[in-house]
């Protein structure tokens, strides 16, 4: 997701956080197949995303073409195929036992900003210098990488990386590459700009990367969801042909359901499981759009995808120091709505990013303060712009580096699990920030790079996978920072050895966060600390309680007022009365005290033993 630099988030207003309606007794089978926005009422000719049992899709499409419906798409992959059908056949749909789930073909964004004077300051941040990467030793040759966007604009930074290109967006694509709106073009020369429009000022992290670009946003920065499954797909498809290692999805929409059934998700989950690693935005939507306060649980789909690198954003102020870093307020915090699992994963550099401009294109004409010229140039051929979309950018071409690095090294080609769970435990942490604002900490270019080249992933189950020791440090500019040394494995904190043993959590077909079985690393809990209490005025997240104004999620439990009713215990204020003392297992106190299972972990007060 961008916003041009120095701009207000538009933020998508999410529906009570996104809690599904009531179901009724009478037909709890149908309004649980329905995504939120469904449940809510659709108006005739819906666009819907239809996922069935194995096996089922053929006669499911028989009989939507017998009902009179319009069948666009099949997504194979996922067992789902997009209709347009009348709303009265929703709840015969929902009744189907061949059909698994339906959900509302949502718009995506790769932008949600507007513009304001703050865009003209004068100050451009450059991206190289602020990483600490091994200068010129790597480029990212030979990695591929499929960036699902508004396309392309060849120019000659791009041109020459540009293997292939394919328009999702219309019924007569173009062979041709083009970007009309310009956030894609942005997004591939933060990735794989070869620097020769700007005397490699604005050179892209991996500048010898293959870029795939498969266009599904149009002019107006909005596509359909089912075009960037259908993307997808096809990159899944085609990996070996296009030679795909990396997806690249800075783009997304509110989440309407559970990580389980949203159709973008789990697309997302089948290319992490064909062995591609899939890097998504967070989102801009770090504030509340009433009050303007920073807050929580803004996590776009598809990053609420477990096995997604779901990446916020980090102001580096354009120094190579880490001192003075800070996550704007637009940067989506987690958790995730409504499976409140932990995100983002990490953050990284997003804020006031040049790159190369589409020209002309939605955002190079509508934005001209945000437009840059490099040095001896006749006219400005670059943007300056902000946002998770960015830094998913960066992200990406840093995971192109750790592939490459990697391969010299490795004929096994390091998981995508593995690869996140580098990018988590090399990340360095930011002082002030909670793990649902910054995740692990701050993208580590160099001390990923550095472990994933270490990391023989041939090496048997449970046994040492470096290749030497380790030292968990990375020197940028004149300061050595110690890495997270921590992964966040769905909800749980997971340290210790982790990173240097082979661990059946980092097989190719293990869903992030699923039950496995950990070796010589230590587990802690069930819940990642998140700290004392993170507040958003009067909203707060805490464990797996969702505090959104005076109304809450929490389970099956709704919070009014002050007056806090979990289960048998009743929270009230800052007192807490407990129904029953003895089972203070799993509770959290409010206040300044924290039980964690039996035990009591902050506070000055101790809890039954």
């Amino acid at each position: 997701m961008a916003r041009p630099a120095g701009t207000v988030a538009f933020l998508v207003v999410l529906s009570v956080v996104g809690l599904p309606a009531q179901t009724s007794s009478s037909q709890p089978q149908r309004r649980s197949k329905l995504d939120s926005v469904l449940q809510a009422g659709a108006t005739d000719g819906v666009r819907v995303i239809l996922r069935t049992r194995p096996g089922a899709t053929s006669s499911v499409k028989t009989r939507l073409h017998q009902r009179g419906s319009v069948v666009h798409g099949e997504h194979a992959f996922i067992n789902a195929l997009t209709t347009t059908i009348a709303a009265s056949d929703l709840a015969g749909l929902a009744a189907d036992d061949d059909i698994v789930s339906l959900s509302i073909d949502a718009r995506v964004s790769g932008e949600a900003a507007s513009a304001s004077a703050a865009g003209t300051q004068a100050v451009e941040y450059t991206l190289l210098p602020t990483l600490g990467l091994p200068s010129g030793q790597l480029t990212g040759m030979g990695v591929g990488v499929a960036i699902i966007d508004s396309g392309v604009q060849s120019n000659a930074d791009v041109a020459s990386n540009v293997r292939y290109f394919r328009d999702f967006t219309t019924d007569t694509p173009s062979v041709r590459p083009y970007d009309d709106y310009g956030h894609g073009t942005h997004v591939a020369g933060l990735i794989a700009s070869t620097g020769a429009l700007s005397g490699q000022t604005y050179q892209g992290i991996a500048p010898k990367a293959r870029i795939t670009s498969l266009k599904v946003l149009a002019a107006d920065g909005s596509g359909l969801t089912s075009d960037v499954i259908a993307a997808i797909e096809f990159a899944v498809a085609n990996k070996t042909q296009l030679g795909i290692d990396v997806i690249n999805l800075s783009l997304g929409h509110p989440p309407y359901e559970s990580a389980e059934t949203d159709p973008l998700v789990l697309a997302v989950e089948a290319a992490v499981q064909n062995g591609i690693v899939v890097v998504v935005s967070a989102g801009n939507v770090g504030k509340n759009p009433v009050t303007g306060l920073v807050g929580y649980a803004g996590i776009l789909s598809p990053g609420t995808a477990p096995s997604a690198i779901t990446v916020g954003a980090v102001n580096t102020k354009n120094t190579t120091s880490r001192a003075d870093d800070v996550i704007p307020d637009y940067s989506s915090r987690g958790p995730t709505i409504p499976n409140v699992l932990a995100k983002p994963d990490l953050v990284a550099p997003g804020q006031r990013l040049v790159s190369d401009a589409a020209i002309p294109s939605t955002l190079y004409d509508q934005y001209p303060s945000f437009r840059v010229s490099a040095d001896g140039a006749s006219a400005p051929r670059f943007m300056r712009l902000s946002g998770t979309s960015m830094s998913a950018a960066v992200a990406t071409g840093v995971v192109a580096l750790m592939i490459e690095a990697h391969r010299k090294a490795f004929d096994t080609p390091l998981p995508p699990n593995a690869i996140k769970a580098v990018l988590e435990y090399t990340a360095l942490p930011l002082a002030g920030y909670d793990p649902l604002t910054q995740g692990r900490g701050s993208l580590n270019a160099a001390g990923a790079i550095e472990l994933a080249q270490a990391i023989d992933p041939s090496a048997p189950i449970g046994s040492w996978w470096t290749n030497g020791p380790i030292t968990p440090v990375t020197t940028i500019g004149n300061e050595t920072l110690t890495w997270s040394q921590t992964v966040v494995w769905g909800n749980t904190v997971v340290w210790g050895n982790v990173l240097y043993i082979s661990e059946p959590a980092w097989a190719q077909t293990v869903v992030w966060g699923n039950t496995v079985v950990w070796g010589n690393t230590v587990v802690w809990g069930n819940t990642v600390v998140w700290g004392n209490t993170v507040v958003w005025g009067n909203t707060v997240v805490w464990g797996n309680t969702v505090v959104w104004g005076n109304t809450v999620v929490w389970g099956d439990t709704v919070v009014w007022g002050n007056t806090v009713v979990w289960g048998n215990t009743v929270v009230w204020g800052n007192d807490v009365v407990w129904s029953d003392p003895s089972t203070w297992a799993n509770t959290v106190v409010w206040g300044n005290t924290v039980v964690w299972g039996n035990t009591v972990v902050w506070g000055n007060t101790a809890g039954p033993q």
